[in-house]
């Protein structure tokens, strides 16, 4: 007997580090929770909107009135405080290249103040659901897209049951098979938080949400259409667009606005679109 429980113990203690080794082996590169009065503009850009892409509905603007902190009962759930993206129906607004929109929104970005190459990087997300609401939270690296690759961690484009995983670069870009539907679990939704995330290896990109694996791509799958466009660094977005390719293609819908229903521009208005981002979070393994 003496024998069994010893033998029990050395096994139990040479497990120990095993587990021990699976947990935190990382480095933090980038850490954003949001926390102060306003937007840290030593993490973050801001931008504003030049040309218009996927025929979106929306102009991107710097400003408090779509794009800032909220803390306590206005971050909902979010203890020390969340990015808030509201977007606003504003119509006859005017670009600087004089291009007229109904809606403003918000858009930001860590290029050239925090780029990774591999890595995790994960976002916990609150965001609201209608039909041509279509926030992200991605990355890209620099130069002529798609060349440049993208990864999108999580998008949705009004539905609140499912998000959706993609990877993009030259020759697999759009409606490519390089994309995957996730549908949530049951008496689940995205209007409630999630945190959505990627690990980046030199081989493959594995998408989770809340820690369940959702899609798997390897580099042999991706080059089996093109360039694996994943070895050169990537910055983060986080952005809020209205209407455009993806949410139409999906809904179908063309009036009032481009893949917007009526019923999201009443959202809108009333100020009940929205997204609150808790945290951004970007690891490397330690070395």
């Amino acid at each position: 007997m003496k024998t069994f429980f010893l033998l029990f113990f050395l096994a139990f203690i040479v497990s120990v580090p095993s587990i021990a080794q699976q947990k935190a082996k990382v480095d933090t590169v980038f850490f954003e929770d949001f926390n102060s009065k306003s937007l840290d503009r030593s993490k973050w850009n801001v931008e504003v909107t030049g040309e218009t892409v996927n025929d979106e509905q929306q102009a991107y603007v710097d400003s408090a009135s779509v794009l800032y902190t909220v803390h306590g009962k206005a971050a909902e759930g979010a203890k020390n405080g969340a990015l808030m993206i509201k977007p606003k129906y504003l119509p006859g607004y005017t670009s600087k290249e004089q291009k007229k929109y109904d809606f403003i929104s918000g858009r930001i970005n860590t290029r050239a103040k925090m780029e990774f190459t591999y890595g995790s990087a994960s976002a916990r997300m609150k965001l609201t659901s209608g039909e041509g609401l279509w926030p992200a939270f991605w990355a890209l690296g620099e130069g002529e897209w798609p060349a440049c690759g993208e990864i999108d961690m999580m998008e949705t484009v009004g539905d609140g049951s499912w998000i959706s995983n993609a990877m993009h670069g030259p020759n697999y870009y759009g409606n490519t098979p390089l994309t995957f539907r996730y549908f949530l679990p049951k008496k689940s939704t995205v209007n409630d938080w999630h945190i959505y995330s990627v690990d980046w290896t030199p081989d493959k990109m594995v998408f989770k949400t809340d820690g369940e694996v959702t899609y798997t791509v390897t580099k042999a799958q991706v080059e089996h259409y093109g360039k694996w466009a994943f070895d050169n660094p990537k910055f983060i977005i986080l952005n809020f667009a209205l209407g455009g390719g993806y949410p139409n293609g999906v809904n179908k819908i063309t009036k009032p606005y481009f893949g917007i229903s009526q019923a999201t521009v009443d959202k809108i208005k009333a100020g009940q679109a929205k997204v609150l981002v808790d945290w951004v979070l970007v690891t490397k393994p330690k070395e």
